[in-house]
């Protein structure tokens, strides 16, 4: 299994919408956008993110569209983010993708956040150098409520 990196494509965008809809993905992400449905809004936040300063790349495996990774925020506050669609998780999808993101983007430090009982981002993000460094609550779009969340961070 290859995967890769590239610059995020229009073509990648349906996909990605499909993927952020998917409930269970979303329930497992938690802190998504209030209505993951608004195509409008959908392609109003990724023609800004597209436009800013973030890094964003879409993820593939042997070739196939599987995923986002993406740092973003202003300099010395940047935090990593990625998305990867619910039928690759267990894989090692996201950790290599993630660790591909770090060699692409040197600049450290670097902060992640993830919902406390997303043990499987949490893991991912601790593979790739990210520490706890705190606890935080908020609210979580998916949830439909305030959940506990992590706060790790990749030192320089």
């Amino acid at each position: 299994m290859e995967v890769v990196l590239r610059p995020v494509h229009d073509s990648d965008l349906p996909v990605f919408f499909r993927q952020t809809n998917d409930p269970e993905s979303a329930r497992m992400a938690a802190f998504t956008v209030e209505d993951p449905a608004d195509r409008d809004a959908f392609e109003a936040h990724w023609k800004r993110i597209r436009a800013s300063s973030a890094v964003n790349r879409t993820v593939l495996v042997d070739g196939d569209v599987v995923g986002s990774a993406a740092v973003y925020g202003p300099p010395g506050e940047r935090e990593v983010t990625y998305w990867i669609d619910r039928a690759y998780w267990g894989r090692g999808v996201a950790t290599a993708a993630l660790r591909a993101l770090l060699a692409a983007v040197p600049e450290r430090p670097l902060y992640a956040r993830a919902a406390a009982d997303n043990a499987g981002s949490l893991r991912v993000l601790e593979k790739c150098g990210f520490r706890v460094t705190g606890r935080d609550r908020g609210f979580a779009h998916a949830r439909g409520a305030e959940i506990d969340e992590v706060v790790l961070s990749l030192p320089a």
